[in-house]
C-alpha cells in the first residue's frame, strides 16, 4: 500500500475514530484513483488539479452514481488535505473540481401502523427481538449501536439508554414506556439465555466472535418479521426503522434539534432530509382548518 494512504488511514482511525468499513471505502477509492495515475505515469502524492478532473469525468463517464461519484472526490480532498497539513503540500488538487450533483433522495420509512405490526409480530417470535426492535423504534439509534450495546447502557437506569455513536461520541436518549417494559423483559430472559456460570458485557449476547448479535444476522431476523407482520420484507431494514423513528417524531410536532440530538447527527442539516413529512400535514392542515378552504369554488 502507498505510505500515504497508510498514513493517512491510520490518521482518521486514531483522530477521528473511523470505522473499518469506513477506513476500506477510503483505502479502495484512493487506491482507484491510484491505479488510474498508473496509467500516467503520475505519482499519487503528486497529482494535479486536472489528474483530479479527468479521473471524475472518466467515472463519469463509465456510468458512476453521482453518489459513489461524490463518495470518490470526497475521498480525495480529504487525502489532499492531509497530505497539505503534513506540509507534503502546499496546495489543494480538488479545489477546482465541481462536486457532482447527486440531489436529496426522500428517506423510505414505515406507517405507524406498519411498524406496530412489526412490533407485535417480533413480540410472538422471542423476547429478544422484540427488545431489540422496541429499543431501535424508541431511540433512532444506528444497527451497529444497536447490536454492540453494552448492559451498562440500560442496567442502572433504562429511563435513558447511552449510545456510543460514530467518533466514539456519547448521547443520551430517553426510551418510551414500551421499551423500558422490554428491556426489563429481556434482563430476566437474558439470564436464562446465558445459562449457569456464563457472563457477557453485551446487552445482546451471542456466541458470534464479537460476542454480540451481529448486524447481519439482526438484519435477517427482521426480514423474517416483516414477513410474518405481512409488510414486503424488501421494505424493511433496521436504517428504514431508524427513517420511521425520526419522520414520525417530526409528523407530531418534535423540533429538529432535538431530533438531531437522538440520531446523533453531527449537522442538522442531515436531520432536514426528514422535514417531508410535513408537506402531507401541511396540505391536510390548510384542508381541514382554513376557514374557507371547502366553501370556495374555482
Amino acid at each position: 500500500m502507498n505510505r500515504w494512504i497508510e498514513n493517512f488511514l491510520e490518521v482518521i482511525v486514531a483522530e477521528r475514530g473511523a470505522s473499518p468499513r469506513t477506513v476500506h471505502a477510503y483505502q479502495s477509492d484512493l487506491e482507484d484513483f491510484e491505479a488510474f495515475l498508473n496509467t500516467r505515469h503520475v505519482i499519487l502524492e503528486k497529482a494535479e488539479g486536472d489528474d483530479v478532473a479527468d479521473y471524475m469525468h472518466l467515472i463519469v463517464k463509465n456510468g458512476l452514481s453521482a453518489k459513489t461519484q461524490a463518495r470518490r472526490l470526497s475521498a480525495l480532498r480529504e487525502f489532499f488535505r492531509f497530505l497539505y497539513s503534513e506540509n507534503f503540500r502546499d496546495d489543494l488538487p480538488t479545489d477546482n473540481v465541481d462536486s457532482p450533483k447527486t440531489g436529496k433522495a426522500l428517506p423510505k420509512y414505515l406507517s405507524e401502523e406498519e411498524i406496530l405490526s412489526l412490533l407485535q409480530a417480533a413480540g410472538e417470535k422471542d423476547v429478544r427481538l422484540k427488545t431489540m426492535l422496541e429499543i431501535l423504534y424508541a431511540s433512532g439509534m444506528r444497527v451497529s449501536e444497536l447490536v454492540s450495546l453494552p448492559l451498562a447502557a440500560v442496567l442502572h437506569n433504562n429511563t435513558m439508554i447511552e449510545i456510543v455513536g460514530k467518533g466514539n461520541k456519547q448521547r443520551l436518549v430517553p426510551l418510551d414506556d414500551p421499551a423500558r417494559r422490554a428491556i426489563e423483559k429481556w434482563l430476566i430472559e437474558r439470564e436464562r439465555y446465558l445459562k449457569r456460570g456464563r457472563t457477557s458485557k453485551w446487552l445482546f449476547p451471542s456466541k458470534s466472535k464479537q460476542g454480540y448479535m451481529t448486524r447481519d444476522a439482526f438484519f435477517k431476523e427482521l426480514k423474517k418479521i416483516a414477513l410474518q407482520a405481512g409488510i414486503d420484507p424488501s421494505r424493511v431494514s433496521p436504517h428504514v426503522i431508524r427513517h420511521s423513528f425520526a419522520s414520525h417524531l417530526i409528523a407530531h410536532d418534535a423540533d429538529l434539534r432535538s431530533v438531531q440530538k437522538m440520531l446523533g447527527h453531527a449537522d442538522i442539516a442531515t436531520t432536514e432530509i426528514y422535514t417531508h413529512v410535513l408537506e402531507d400535514r401541511l396540505k391536510k392542515i390548510v384542508e381541514t382548518k382554513h376557514p374557507l378552504s371547502g366553501m370556495r369554488k374555482i
